[in-house]
């Protein structure tokens, strides 16, 4: 029996191999179809899209950098995604604490209240957002941006911390209230470094919508010094052509901060878990 219960685990094992196999390979063509384009001229694209180039063109990459101001549209998208991340999440850690321990009445509406945006698309709300950014004088500036990408990321981020906070055991925090710590301290000492498994996810699962996100700046930016990234590939579309093998060279550029960032938040996401077990 043992054998055949073993047999019948290392079967399971080869099926999810082979689909996390196929699944790899779906994610990852795109990316290998962008790469490798990025490295020829515009002929050879339409030539042999899937291919290896016969010649490997790296002029494209210097002359998007030389010819337009990319570096500052790499300088806006990070100051942009970064100070939003931050803010999120010192927000959402927050209001997940006091939800997560708040007994009133109105404490499960309050929270549905708050997770109730997964459900609601901000771009519907497009028109009264932007005359609230004009009202505010942010038009035409990377900060109107901020708020509107913190704005998206809450709903998620409350419910995933106030999740985590809610299966913390409550015994953690009353001891460090009895020892005389208060409510800040309890939240900095005790429950931050618990979170960092959660802060890891909600960051990943709102870095990409913030950095890829072309909506909101189209919307509020016209300004060629306040533009993001992919605000400013728009610019290497022609009327009549497009040469995409520049316009693919900038997104290949932009997608390595984005590959960076991720792995690094994948890895404080895996030594957070291990810290949490081997305290627990």
């Amino acid at each position: 029996m043992e054998k055949y219960a073993s047999l019948e685990r290392q079967n399971r094992h080869i099926f999810s191999h082979v689909i996390l196999g196929l699944w790899s390979l779906i994610v990852l063509f795109p990316l290998w179809v962008m790469i490798i384009n990025s490295f020829k001229d515009r002929l050879s694209i339409y030539q042999n899209p899937f291919g290896l180039p016969q010649k490997w063109n790296i002029a494209n990459y210097g002359i998007v950098l030389a010819d337009g101001d990319f570096l500052g549209y790499f300088k806006n998208s990070f100051i942009v995604v970064i100070l939003s991340l931050v803010i999120l999440l010192i927000t959402g850690a927050l209001a997940g604490y006091a939800l997560a321990y708040w007994r009133g009445k109105f404490s499960r509406a309050v929270y549905f209240f708050c997770i109730a945006g997964m459900m609601l698309p901000i771009k519907i709300a497009s028109i009264r957002l932007l005359e609230l950014v004009k009202t505010l004088g942010l038009l035409n500036t990377v900060w109107a941006l901020i708020p509107i990408y913190v704005a998206m990321g809450i709903p998620i981020a409350i419910f995933v911390l106030t999740e985590f906070i809610r299966a913390v055991p409550y015994e953690l925090t009353e001891a460090a209230i009895i020892d005389g710590t208060g409510r800040l301290g309890t939240f900095l000492w005790i429950i931050v470094p618990l979170l960092r498994p959660a802060l890891a996810t909600v960051a990943i699962y709102n870095l990409v919508p913030f950095w890829n996100d072309l909506w909101f700046p189209l919307i509020f930016i016209s300004d060629d010094r306040a533009k993001t990234v992919l605000l400013g590939v728009t610019r290497l579309f022609g009327q009549y052509q497009t040469d995409w093998s520049k316009v693919l060279a900038v997104l290949t550029l932009s997608a390595i901060p984005v590959i960076a960032l991720y792995l690094t938040a994948s890895k404080q996401f895996i030594k957070g878990l291990t810290a949490g077990a081997v305290k627990g």
